[in-house]
């Protein structure tokens, strides 16, 4: 007879991790997030000093840029190794890496992903392209982020005459995960959710390297009616913890929407953009996407391409996908990123790699910190705060054609349109075209080789990469060339013999 599932307070479950273990921890932003298990692992380590050097293993940042998700967990003591797809919302957990307190690494989140699925078949790691000439190289830093941390993930290998990189597997101890209800054998379900994410690989993994597997939900009921519907059989599940809505909210943003679980023929409800420097990239970006085209949109300045296309109709032209696993749709914004409304469906978050990576994106549009004149790109590290690459990496390195969007410089810039021309109220503090980028997120000639076109968007004046760099296509009215653009960029970059005028929204 196998045992069942012991329902238990997050303080009894959380009890069970020995220190020294590897943690995984489910979610994206705050969706998913198994707050209430986080939570009370903090509090017990702030009372009992234990458990402690723990190794934390999470693939899409978790948290709300102050103090709940993994910020709980930032505690030097508690931690003494993260390996981590993004940084920038749990600024606590970055504060102990840039203080050289804890081992750190930054790899790319559908790597990471894919790879706990290798981790609980005890297979030896994941190999691919993706990460190859970015700093998560290990000919750059191999994904390190401090001096104290050493001991290389990342390998190279040369396969058939090609380079590729293997990510090394790493054992899983511990799962903390989330659902929305478990029957009285400790299958999980995911009803209310906005994202499946990775429940189910961080779960085997656990379960399979001998170690515990922890789930938060919201209730727990007699049967789940539809076996189909379970995402975690109970075999894996050693703990449920019943949180009755309690740190149970669907997202950091919403403590519950509807329309991030249902689908609707019709999608509306987006709220125009006013004028600004964001709707005119974000128009710019827009004109790129031809119709029937699969879409990745980053978070950030890329979230006004999808407004956009709702004002102007093209939202039932094009199917926006999440690297969460969303598909159709309008992805939502802020703290409730990874979902989307009105989704068409939900896949698990590596699957949903599985097809970015094998090139099935036609076009990404993604955010961008810096770049240089070789088309680098930079999203890792800005302004004294290291925000990791999470999903950019991938995307990035197998989508067929790339929009990168930023303002032109940024740090208080202010724009304003008079008859038809643009005017710059007030340049910005900080330059986005500079001669070297702090991080290497996104190489430029290894995408050339690689047969990717590539645009860079600003408010002012659109690039393209060219193999001598990037190359000046587009100007906006009331611009001038030297003084407004070429004086702001660190490098020269090529003007085309015919620069054409950027296209302004009128409101």
């Amino acid at each position: 007879m196998r045992a069942a599932a012991r329902i238990a307070t997050a303080e009894q479950a959380i009890a069970a991790i020995p220190s020294g273990a590897t943690v995984a921890v489910g979610g994206f932003v705050g969706a998913g997030h198994p707050e209430m298990l986080t939570h009370a692992l903090e509090q017990r380590f702030l009372k009992t000093g234990t458990p402690t050097d723990l190794t934390l293993y999470y693939c899409a940042g978790q948290g709300d840029r102050a103090e709940r998700g993994l910020n709980h967990l930032a505690h030097a003591g508690l931690l003494k190794r993260v390996i981590g797809g993004h940084w920038n919302l749990a600024p606590k957990l970055g504060k102990l890496a840039l203080a050289n307190e804890i081992e750190a690494y930054n790899l790319p989140q559908g790597v990471l992903s894919v790879l706990l699925r290798e981790i609980a078949a005890k297979r030896p790691g994941v190999i691919t392209q993706v990460g190859l000439n970015t700093f998560i190289d290990p000919r750059q830093s191999g994904g390190r982020l401090n001096a104290r941390t050493i001991e290389p993930l990342v390998e190279l290998l040369t396969l058939d005459g090609e380079e590729w990189l293997r990510y090394k597997s790493v054992p899983v101890h511990v799962a903390l995960i989330r659902a929305t209800y478990a029957d009285a054998k400790g299958n999980l379900s995911m009803e209310c959710e906005g994202l499946i994410g990775e429940v189910l690989p961080i779960a085997q993994a656990a379960r399979n390297h001998g170690g515990i597997v922890i789930a938060q939900v919201e209730n727990v009921v007699d049967r789940i009616a539809d076996p189909k519907s379970v995402r975690v059989p109970g075999i894996l599940v050693d703990y449920i913890v019943t949180s009755a809505g309690v740190m149970h909210d669907q997202t950091f943003g919403e403590v519950f929407d509807e329309a991030l679980i249902v689908s609707a023929d019709e999608l509306a409800g987006i709220e125009p953009m006013g004028f600004s420097e964001r709707k005119i990239i974000g128009a710019r970006a827009l004109a790129e996407i031809r119709d029937g085209e699969i879409v990745n949109l980053g978070i950030g300045l890329p979230e006004a391409v999808a407004a956009v296309a709702a004002e102007t109709g093209r939202l039932n032209e094009i199917t926006l996908t999440v690297e969460a696993g969303p598909i159709g749709g309008v992805p939502a914004s802020g703290l409730s990123f990874g979902c989307s409304y009105y989704p068409e469906a939900i896949i698990d978050q590596p699957a949903q790699f599985d097809f970015y990576d094998g090139g099935g994106i036609d076009i990404a549009v993604l955010g961008a910190v810096e770049i240089d004149a070789e088309g680098s790109v930079n999203v890792a590290s800005f302004a004294g705060r290291f925000a990791g690459v999470g999903g950019f990496t991938n995307i990035s390195h197998t989508a067929k054609r790339l929009v990168f969007c930023c303002t032109f410089t940024a740090g208080g810039l202010a724009v304003e349109m008079e008859d038809g021309a643009l005017r710059i109220l007030r340049e910005g503090q900080h330059p986005k075209f500079v001669r070297q980028i702090q991080h290497v997120c996104f190489h430029g000639p290894s995408a050339l080789a690689r047969g990717q076109q590539v645009l860079y968007v600003t408010e002012r004046a659109v690039f393209e990469l060219t193999s001598v760099g990037l190359r000046l296509i587009e100007i906006a009215p009331g611009i001038d060339l030297q003084t407004q653009v070429l004086d702001h960029m660190a490098f020269k970059p090529t003007v085309a013999t015919e620069v054409r005028t950027l296209e302004i929204p009128k409101h």
